[in-house]
């Protein structure tokens, strides 16, 4: 079910948005211990309020796929496979992410950090995966139809 393109422009730029922010506090992180410290700490605070930001803007483009997008893909059996890696993924980031926001638990804390870094970090794979299996899918149908 392809977007229009201006919606589909919008949702990579906040996907985009979540990664590069994302990538850049673990990055803030790890060099909060340098030299440098309060300056990187000060970097990773700012860093995370952005990827929060743009975390409530993706739940909504998210919510608006499943009337336009992923309905229409699952009724019309197109791209199940990566739709549901893609939705899976995505589920998971946003129970992980309600975790590090809502948990008080500091045993919990680390794993659920440690899931969120990892999907956060494997989702553009899953993503270039659904787009071009969905691309493929459909040069097929229009070729046999």
């Amino acid at each position: 079910m392809r977007l229009d393109p201006r919606f589909r422009f919008t949702i990579y730029a906040a996907f985009c948005l979540l990664f590069v922010t994302g990538a850049a506090w673990l990055l803030a992180d790890q060099l909060k211990e340098s030299s440098n410290g309060e300056a990187w700490q000060l970097a990773g605070a700012y860093l995370l309020m952005l990827h929060g930001g743009g975390a409530m803007i993706t739940l909504m483009l998210l919510g608006a796929l499943v009337p336009l997008h992923i309905r229409g893909g699952w009724r019309g059996r197109r791209n199940r496979p990566a739709g549901a890696a893609m939705l899976a993924c995505n589920g998971l980031l946003i129970f992980s992410s309600f975790g590090l926001y809502y948990a008080g638990s500091e045993a919990l804390r680390p794993w659920l950090s440690s899931v969120h870094t990892a999907l956060g970090l494997g989702l553009p794979i899953i993503w270039c995966l659904h787009v071009i299996a969905g691309r493929y899918g459909r040069a097929a149908s229009q070729n046999h139809g």
